[in-house]
């Protein structure tokens, strides 16, 4: 029995984890050391070398829920919001990196398709690499963070429509008849194919997705909803290449937008997560093991070039657009540098390419080294902003000339810039894990004294319920932290958490005191010997059952032997102080002691 896939896939995620960690320790991105670990356990350097083939059936896999997580975090509103700076300013750096590239690559001896196909490659930032330095430097949540995370939207799309018009594009070129109805037809029906497939996903998968999902929530059973979210993506994508000559891409991304719109949504995400954030890793370990160092040193020019156009034609086309918005200088920069790197979706455009035979192998070397070097640069140029936006605004005539558009459009806008929708604004939000008959009372309570609750629970009808009344309510396992997020953990005030089980108490103390340290959090628990973990793990005040089914078997037992409304109050003042008290307490100041 061959044990090549165990060994690949122990080897892959061993040597990740290694490098990963230590450019974290550098503050670097991960995917650096990812992409090489890949460069490391490859075949074209000495020492351990994994089986090959394995790794790119694990990177088509990381692939398919790599897109599928795009789609299901696809948020056309967040699109909207900036569209007009988003849409053009994408669409131009998109037209001057692939233009760039095409003169430099033609020059270099290759064919303009090669160069155009390169250039569509590296004119789209990674994903992962965007966020992150975003999250690191605490701008994702501003207007620039917004307006950069829109713009990559919009470079995804355009990846989407890259990968259905490669293998139209393979079909022209190596066709003997390149007529100009011949590429019509082609794209035309390369077109239809792709409208039956959206009209079959967007449409009847709309209705038939989120009913299967939702008949496996109302099961409970986690596992077999996590099985069930992969499966969705794995088959949709496999079968939308299978029965249309599209990329599995295509459909991942398109089952991931219909899961998306799901009330399920939050905990497909949640549990689609880790299966993708260990495939993907495994996807930038199998392009680093197609590195081929020759290409730099066969190429150099060309190499320089595609660099060049990464770090320099990219950012200038970002900044130029930015300013001539209107937006300030600081937003121009942030964006510029946000992407002003290559990442997963370069190496997916080149993977078809060079299948489709439209790139040669040392094209997507070139490509791999130019995306260490700019993953590697990336988070070192962020930090560079803030003093070179201190270096501009000691000089007053060229931060005023520089500000000049940003104020005109602001001016402008006028009132429009203030004018916010707030009617909920100064409302104070909590979050409720947990819709019982405990969750109701809590809940009953936080609206009448006008707070707004946010309900988690893992009964999908519950959750239905609750929306149907236009309430706040998301299907998931509140120990995920992306869960809590979804509902706003971080704006909370409080944290009521009504389930018994001290394990799964413990997991969503945790995560909640680490997304928001102010919280105050209220938990039911069964048993007072929990108070010294659960004060440990962070938590406010604690609701013991046993201490109120003392209290309530007590007050029965009072009213049962003709005692008084005074004398039953006393004593419930005197049971609960009692459990207020801690065990060892009572015992030093018991007598003999």
């Amino acid at each position: 029995m061959s044990h090549n896939i165990i060994l690949t896939l122990t080897i892959g995620l061993t040597a990740a984890l290694l490098l990963g960690y230590i450019t974290q320790r550098l503050r670097l991105s991960p995917i650096l050391g990812y992409l090489l670990a890949g460069v490391l356990i490859g075949p074209l350097t000495p020492g351990v070398v994994v089986d090959q083939d394995a790794a790119m059936q694990f990177a088509e896999i990381g692939v398919i829920l790599l897109m599928f997580g795009v789609g299901l975090h696809f948020d056309l509103k967040d699109l909207l919001a900036v569209r007009k700076i988003a849409i053009t300013g994408a669409l131009f750096q998109i037209a001057a990196a692939t233009l760039f590239a095409m003169v430099s690559i033609h020059a270099a001896g290759s064919t303009w398709t090669t160069g155009f196909v390169v250039g569509v490659a590296i004119s789209v930032a990674s994903t992962v690499v965007l966020i992150r330095v975003l999250t690191d430097n605490n701008v994702l949540d501003t207007e620039r963070g917004t307006i950069a995370v829109g713009w990559l939207i919009v470079e995804d799309l355009f990846t989407i429509f890259a990968l259905v018009v490669l293998p139209s594009l393979a079909a022209i070129v190596k066709g003997e008849d390149a007529s100009t109805g011949t590429i019509v037809a082609t794209l035309g029906l390369a077109a239809i194919r792709v409208a039956v497939l959206c009209l079959l996903i967007l449409g009847g998968g709309r209705r038939v997705i989120p009913w299967i999902l939702g008949k496996v929530a109302q099961t409970r059973q986690r596992e077999l909803f996590t099985l069930t979210v992969l499966v969705m993506a794995l088959a949709i994508a496999t079968g939308s290449a299978a029965a249309f000559e599209v990329s599995m891409a295509l459909g991942a991304f398109l089952a991931g937008m219909v899961v998306g719109q799901s009330e399920v949504s939050h905990q497909a995400a949640a549990d689609a997560l880790p299966m993708q954030d260990a495939f993907a890793v495994l996807f930038f370990v199998s392009v680093g093991m197609l590195f081929d160092y020759t290409a730099m040193r066969d190429h150099p020019g060309l190499f320089a070039e595609i660099l060049m156009v990464v770090l320099i034609v990219k950012p200038l086309a970002a900044i130029a657009i930015v300013w001539f918005l209107g937006y300030s200088p600081l937003a121009a920069l942030t964006i510029a540098v946000a992407l002003a790197q290559v990442g997963e979706f370069s190496f997916i455009v080149a993977d078809l390419a060079l299948k489709q035979g439209l790139m040669e192998p040392f094209h997507r070397s070139l490509l791999v080294a130019t995306s260490i070097i700019s993953i590697t640069l990336n988070p070192i140029l962020f930090r560079g902003i803030a003093p070179l936006e201190r270096w501009l605004k000691a000089r007053p005539a060229l931060w005023r000339r520089l500000q000049q558009r940003s104020e005109s459009r602001v001016a402008i806008r006028g009132l429009e810039t203030l004018v916010v929708d707030d009617a909920d604004q100064d409302r104070s939000r909590a979050v409720i894990i947990g819709y019982g008959p405990v969750g109701r009372v809590c809940a009953s309570i936080l609206r009448d004294f006008d707070f707004i609750p946010a309900i988690i629970d893992l009964n999908i009808d519950t959750v239905r319920s609750l929306l149907a009344r236009g309430e706040t309510a998301i299907y998931g396992d509140a120990s995920n932290r992306d869960i809590l997020k979804a509902a706003g953990i971080s704006q909370a005030k409080y944290l009521l958490l009504t389930i018994p089980e001290l394990s799964t108490r413990t997991l969503i103390v945790i995560a909640a005191r680490e997304l928001n340290p102010d919280l105050k959090i209220f938990v039911r628990a069964r048993y007072v010997g929990e108070r010294a973990w659960l004060e440990e793990i962070g938590v406010t005040e604690v609701a013991y059952e046993e201490a109120e089914a003392a209290c309530g078997l007590g007050s029965l037992l009072l009213h049962e032997v003709g005692a008084t409304n005074e004398q039953i109050e006393a004593e419930m003042v005197r049971i609960r102080r009692g459990f207020a008290v801690r065990p060892e307490d009572r015992e030093s100041s018991s007598p003999g002691h």
